[in-house]
């Protein structure tokens, strides 16, 4: 059950309703179970007033659906009234699992059409609902943020096309680059770093891990993802290193100059156990680089850490390097779709999100503040300190 249970000192800004897309179906019934579990714990005197109408319920997720038609065309469907509703819309744009049928043929949902299909349901609500809050934790085309040379700026256009649609508020997770967010400067875009979370969840399954300055460092694959690995160093002060790409810009393949070598910047790595820390593993290729570069340098056991886990080129690469011993464990949230195969693999730690995002619902829903949820360094403490983790300086 949460803490801040001066939730109750509030009144909730609406009933609250959560419509979690096909693609976030797994993630919306966990959050929806804490949600059910703290409500109903939960005491207070005016719990019965008209003002809490609604408000402790035994399921707070809305029905909806995106039927298509045989051409491929959709629409989309909330099968119950969001009059007044607090709505909380949930979607993963990466979920390839998804199929839908175009004139006989099976097509595999890209981000496109979930992003298409969030704004049907979005569109569905038809003004009804008092406040539309957006949780994507995969920000829709995020890695397109700034503009080289002629360029769409895709995810801009979307946060513009969202708020105008009336989103109020937008929520992502470990964005590519947060100033993203000069696109609505009247509306809110929070992202959201999962670091207590990945921390906790090496500590609960890595029983003889040290989080000291003695036994373990911080990377960053490369100059981008500096500042997620320097708060990741400085909340469990350690020390930190980063790899920058050194790429031949006479050649393009792929779209891209690419990569001749990784080349490391940092003290020495060796017996230390490392974080490779990024913000997203989408072929892999780069932090096995660099996982093996650092295994030439006598590292310890190495963790490969990121908030989304797109694998884009499958998982023969890293069984490959994990028989070889170049990784030790892969911590990748379940923010996105994740694979059976991924879930069965040894090396594999899932890191589950749905607390988290609960508890983000729960305060919003009382229109309080998230700043303290947003900034977790107390609880990193807490729970080094649980573990018998010393800080050292």
């Amino acid at each position: 059950m949460p803490k801040h249970e001066k939730l109750l000192e509030t009144i909730p800004i609406g009933p609250l309703g959560i419509i979690a897309l096909e693609s976030s179906g797994t993630l919306g019934k966990k959050v929806n179970d804490y949600l059910v579990d703290w409500r109903d714990l939960r005491e207070s005197e005016h719990k019965e007033t008209i003002a809490f109408t609604g408000y402790q319920r035994d399921n707070y997720l809305l029905t909806a659906c995106c039927p298509r038609f045989g051409t491929g065309e959709a629409k989309g469907q909330i099968k119950e009234s969001v009059r007044g509703y607090d709505l909380y819309l949930l979607v993963d744009v990466t979920n390839y699992s998804l199929t839908y049928s175009v004139c006989g043929h099976k097509n595999h949902m890209s981000p496109d059409d979930h992003y298409q299909d969030l704004k049907r349901i979005i569109a569905a609500a038809g003004g009804k609902a008092r406040r539309i809050t957006v949780i994507m934790p995969y920000l829709y085309e995020g890695r397109q943020h700034r503009r080289s040379s002629r360029e769409s700026l895709d995810c801009a256009l979307a946060l513009q096309e969202l708020t105008n649609m009336g989103v109020e508020s937008i929520i992502t997770f470990d964005a590519h680059d947060p100033r993203v967010q000069n696109a609505i400067p009247l509306k809110s875009l929070e992202t959201v770093q999962p670091t207590y979370q990945f921390i906790k969840a090496i500590l609960k399954n890595v029983p003889d891990i040290k989080m000291d300055l003695d036994h373990m460092m911080v990377i960053s694959p490369d100059e981008g993802g500096m500042g997620r690995a320097v708060y990741f160093a400085n909340v469990l002060g350690l020390d930190m290193g980063m790899f920058y790409k050194r790429r031949d810009y006479t050649k393009i393949v792929n779209g891209r100059n690419p990569i001749v070598a990784h080349e490391y910047l940092g003290t020495d790595v060796e017996g230390k156990d490392i974080l490779i820390v990024d913000d997203m593993i989408s072929s892999g290729e780069s932090m096995l680089d660099v996982a093996t570069e650092l295994k030439r340098r006598k590292a310890n056991r190495i963790f490969l850490v990121s908030t989304f886990g797109l694998f884009t080129g499958g998982l023969s690469k890293f069984d490959e390097a994990f028989e070889k011993g170049i990784i030790y464990r892969l911590l990748t949230t379940n923010l996105v779709y994740q694979t059976p195969e991924l879930l069965t693999k040894p090396y594999y730690i899932n890191v589950d999100m749905s607390k988290y995002i609960a508890l983000i619902i729960d305060t919003l829903n009382h229109d309080n503040s998230i700043s303290r949820l947003l900034n977790p360094v107390e609880r990193i403490h807490n729970i080094l300190d649980r573990y018998n983790q010393v800080k050292k300086k």
